[in-house]
């Protein structure tokens, strides 16, 4: 048997090895098992969270009604917790969430009960739910948007709404990014496993690193590093083959079950992905460099601890299943850090209806036209905050079958009240038997009923308001020591973030004669939402096709690419990774008031690279002979 006694011993000497264990709520405890099983690590993180996680289950925890922990993040203690107490493996999870206290005793119990020694601790200092709604109830503000430094990006009407006309008691939830400086005061003091509330995504990664490697919170170089070894592992196979643009140039088997990835980083920051071996998936420049552009909002990552500068990020192979990042800058974090407030939104409703071929256009035209109609009638119409008919899909020429000429149209309702949404339901029935020629339903109206929704509203909060703790279970289940996580002892005011064209702009002509193809037959691309925001980038394999790719992809281009979905209140950033040849976008206010208020069916914006990619536009045909298209065309 393995010794791992020494294992703590000897930190620093040698890259430490960081394992992945869940990217979202609904990550089965299991994979925190395989984590600990299937090889040697020192850490085991998990990122449990997404925005709407803790609003989902606010109210029900503040009624006493939900644990306000992630389930899944028990159920991988108690398949694994034995192991990482065997192999001296420590743990750092944000599946706290509302609750980490409570998942931290729930882990003391457990150690108890299998007599393990193993020290616990939970963070806090995230949950600021009652000192909003105080403040708004005595002030009537909120806090300031997160997107309000730029006098360019419109924010939402609802928003703007709520911002004026607050109310303490719609606050469902409110908390804070935090960063790792709690983490490390928790592992300097010998915790073994640490409960995590909001703390960013990466920031288990960094509090990982900066123990074992004994930086201080001024080598931003290094801390810099981590942080985008965080993001590239937060998301878990996002990186070892899902959600992957040329998931078809492998083969399916592979992909497969899917395995967790891990992250070496060394003394200097630098960082090589991997995972454990003989395991399925695959790590190699495209699926990193895919993960590295998955929700980035340009070239300047923020965190609370340490800002990352990525504009000279580069990302290399060094062997099978090992891919190198380095290149990452570190500067002073910002003085304010992210806010996520949920407010009650109202009530929604979605209702599917379908229609098979011929003339879909004028079918869909016409039961909107219709539907309005009966709504102007009873006198709700006005009272719709949201009201959408959007059609989806277009039905096939000559179609092989009745599902290739089938589209379906989603009618998605918002308003302040039920009535509205009850309405709307009552008058597609009223109108039931008044229907165009082909329509049919997939299954009955029942999931019109309307369900209350809860609004996203990021803003900022002053770092040295927040109280970042690290506290300590006793066996008997009480706190006997707190410490004090500290602030950074250096801030750095944000300008306005970068945009820009290439400033090596090259006439297309000189590419040579094009062909009309799809724009993933070169490209390839990752997408992903950033509250009402959405980012895409865009990249090639190639240092031949990258000034064609600089040259074309310009903000004109990306507006023209976005088609019907482009309006002017939306606005535009472009930045260049150029070691990647990677051209960057954000794309502010596309998602609406984005998470669970977004009207949008693609709410998270993950199916919008792929859409890009669809795009037909001409390719120099030297590049299209050099490549082998493999994906299907239908």
């Amino acid at each position: 048997m393995a010794d791992y006694s020494s294992r703590w011993d000897k930190r620093g000497q040698r890259p430490v090895r960081i394992a992945n264990c869940s990217g979202a709520r609904g990550d089965p405890g299991y994979q925190m098992r395989r984590q600990a099983e299937l090889g040697d690590v020192d850490f085991i993180t998990g990122d449990y969270l997404a925005e709407m996680n803790i609003a989902d289950n606010a109210a029900a925890y503040h009624q006493g009604k939900h644990p306000g922990y992630d389930p899944n993040a028990l159920q991988g203690f108690r398949e694994s917790i034995d192991l990482i107490a065997r192999k001296r493996i420590k743990v750092i999870i944000n599946g706290g969430s509302l609750n980490p206290a409570g998942l931290a005793e729930e882990c003391r119990k457990l150690a108890i009960e299998r007599q393990l020694d193993l020290k616990i601790a939970f963070i806090s200092g995230d949950d600021l739910y009652e000192q909003i709604k105080s403040d708004i109830d005595s002030t009537r503000v909120i806090p300031a948007h997160l997107d309000s430094g730029n006098p360019q990006v419109s924010i939402k009407a609802v928003v703007r709404d709520f911002a004026r006309d607050p109310a303490a008691s719609s606050i469902v939830s409110a908390n804070a990014y935090l960063g790792a400086r709690g983490i490390v005061k928790g592992l300097e003091n010998g915790a073994d496993i640490i409960i995590c509330g909001r703390v960013a995504d990466a920031s288990p990664v960094i509090g990982a690193a900066w123990f074992w490697h004994s930086w201080s919170d001024q080598d931003y170089d290094n801390l810099a590093h981590a942080l985008i070894a965080g993001h590239l592992i937060e998301c878990c196979s996002y990186i070892t083959g899902a959600n992957y643009a040329a998931f078809y140039e492998v083969d399916p088997e592979v992909l497969i079950d899917l395995p967790f990835p891990i992250v070496e980083i060394g003394n200097d920051g630098a960082a090589v992905v991997c995972k454990h071996a003989n395991t399925k998936g695959l790590i190699t420049v495209d699926t990193v460099k895919c993960q590295f552009l998955y929700e980035l909002q340009g070239n300047l990552y923020l965190n609370s601890d340490v800002t990352a500068v990525l504009d000279n990020v580069r990302i290399e192979s060094i062997g099978t299943d090992r891919v190198l990042m380095t290149g990452v800058r570190g500067q002073p974090p910002s003085p304010t850090t992210k806010l996520a407030i949920f407010f009650q939104g109202g009530f929604q409703s979605q209702i599917l209806l379908n229609a098979t071929g011929y003339a879909t256009a004028e079918k869909w035209a016409i039961y909107e036209k219709q539907i309005r109609f009966g709504l102007q009638k009873s006198c709700v119409l006005d009272d719709f905050s949201c009201l959408e008919f959007q059609v989806v899909g277009v039905n096939e020429a000559n179609p092989k079958s009745q599902l290739r000429s089938t589209t379906y149209c989603r009618i998605f309702a918002q308003a302040v009240s039920e009535k509205p949404l009850n309405m709307l339901l009552k008058t597609i029935q009223e109108y039931g038997m008044q229907h165009f020629s082909g329509f049919h339903l997939s299954f009955d109206l029942r999931t019109g009923f309307p369900l209350p929704f809860n609004q996203y509203y990021p803003a900022l909060v002053v770092q040295t308001e927040l109280k970042e703790t690290v506290n300590f279970l006793g066996k008997d289940g009480q706190i006997y020591s707190s410490i004090d996580g500290g602030h950074p002892p250096r801030y750095q005011k944000l300008g306005r973030r970068d945009s820009y064209e290439t400033a090596l702009v090259a006439d297309l002509e000189i590419f040579g004669p094009t062909k009309r193809a799809r724009l993933g037959d070169i490209v390839l691309a990752r997408s992903g939402d950033k509250g009402a925001n959405l980012n895409i980038g865009l990249f090639v394999r190639d240092a031949d096709t990258w000034p064609w790719l600089q040259s074309f992809m310009t903000c004109a281009r990306m507006k023209a690419l976005i088609g019907d979905d482009w309006c002017e209140e939306l606005f535009l950033e472009r930045v260049e990774f150029k070691n990647l040849h990677a051209v960057h976008f954000v794309i502010y206010g596309i998602l609406g008031t984005g998470v669970s208020s977004s009207t949008r069916l693609d709410s998270l914006g993950k199916g919008f690279a792929d859409y890009i990619r669809d795009k037909v536009v001409g390719i120099p045909m030297k590049f299209l002979k050099s490549i082998t298209v493999t994906a299907v065309h239908t």
